[in-house]
């Protein structure tokens, strides 16, 4: 789960290398957020000449977790990652690193799900 103050690998090609949550979206008592769900991050590390800048304030959907409860058990993933996307819900960047959670398709995140190397 991540809370206020959580951080993560940005797992897309827009530039930003960490990630620290900030706010998580969905309402004033939400505390926590899951994997699909947005919350709001700020770049924390992130190379030279990209589009999003160190100290930028952006929208995030996380789409790795280190502890996911399923039906037909657990996965696991090593860290906390996210992708980061505008106001209207479109990806920053153009490509997405590494494998992502199934869950990302339930909240309606398909365009993220169909630039993944690989879903599990």
């Amino acid at each position: 789960m991540v809370q206020t103050g959580s951080r993560m690998v940005c797992a897309d090609n827009s530039g930003a290398k960490s990630l620290v949550c900030i706010k998580v979206l969905g309402g004033s008592k939400k505390r926590v957020a899951k994997v699909g769900e947005t919350v709001v991050v700020a770049v924390k590390e992130s190379i030279p000449n990209s589009k999003v800048k160190k100290g930028s304030v952006q929208k995030a959907v996380i789409v790795r977790g280190k502890d996911i409860s399923r039906k037909d058990g657990c996965i696991d993933f090593d860290e906390w990652a996210a992708v980061l996307v505008n106001n209207s819900g479109d990806m920053i960047g153009t490509r997405v690193f590494g494998p992502i959670a199934r869950e990302v398709r339930n909240y309606g995140h398909s365009k993220i799900v169909s630039a993944a190397p690989e879903v599990l």
